[in-house]
Order: structure tokens, then C-alpha cells, then sequence
């Protein structure tokens, strides 16, 4: 017995509300793309506007003067911000390799072998 074939294009047995909804959509898309074509000229005028604009100079960096005091004190506090990242990042590993044993016990043979001379 052959299977009924439903088209899913079909809009006639769909409630009057439904479809009096998707043609409202409908009709507000098109009334935006409208409106966007009718603003996109206006766009263009402003983008035009602007590439008519001279290109920048360009310049070339030949000397920073920074102090040294501030410069190594720059570098310092640099170094010390560091140190919580660091800790957390050795936390962080160190946990993931707990947790590579406990699933696979297999590498802590591994790891003996390897440090057996």
C-alpha cells in the first residue's frame, strides 16, 4: 500500500489566524527591505563623503624616551601580577594530571619506566 504524500507547501489547512499572521511578517519584511533601499543611497552619499578624504601621513616611530626608574618599576610590578597566574596555571595542570592517572594508570607505569636508568 502506497504511503500518502502530505505537501508541506500547502497553506489551505492552515487556521485563518496563521496565516493572516505569516502574511503579516511577510508584509513587514518587505516594507523593511523597502525602507533599507530607500536609506542605502543616503549611506552611500556618507561613505563616498568619506573616502574622498585625503590619506593620513604616515610616520615612523624613531625614539620612546621612558625613564628607567619607571621602565624597571613597570617591569616589576609586571613580574608580581605574574605570580597568581602562575600558581593558578600550576594548580590547573597539576589537577589534570591527577586526573590523567586516575583514568589511565597505565602512564604511572610509563612514568617509572621512564625514570629507571
Amino acid at each position: 500500500m502506497p504511503e500518502p504524500t502530505f505537501s508541506m507547501t500547502a497553506d489551505d489547512d492552515l487556521p485563518r489566524t496563521i496565516r493572516r499572521e505569516r502574511e503579516a511578517r511577510e508584509r513587514q519584511a518587505r516594507e523593511r527591505q523597502a525602507a533599507a533601499a530607500a536609506a542605502a543611497p543616503a549611506l552611500d552619499r556618507d561613505v563616498a563623503a568619506a573616502l574622498d578624504m585625503p590619506a593620513p601621513q604616515r610616520a615612523t616611530v624613531v625614539d620612546i624616551d621612558v625613564p628607567f626608574a619607571k621602565l624597571a618599576m613597570f617591569f616589576i610590578r609586571a613580574v608580581f601580577a605574574a605570580i597568581p597566574a602562575l600558581i593558578v596555571l600550576t594548580a590547573i595542570l597539576w589537577v589534570f594530571g591527577h586526573a590523567l592517572e586516575i583514568f589511565f594508570p597505565q602512564l604511572l607505569k610509563m612514568k617509572i619506566l621512564i625514570y629507571m636508568p
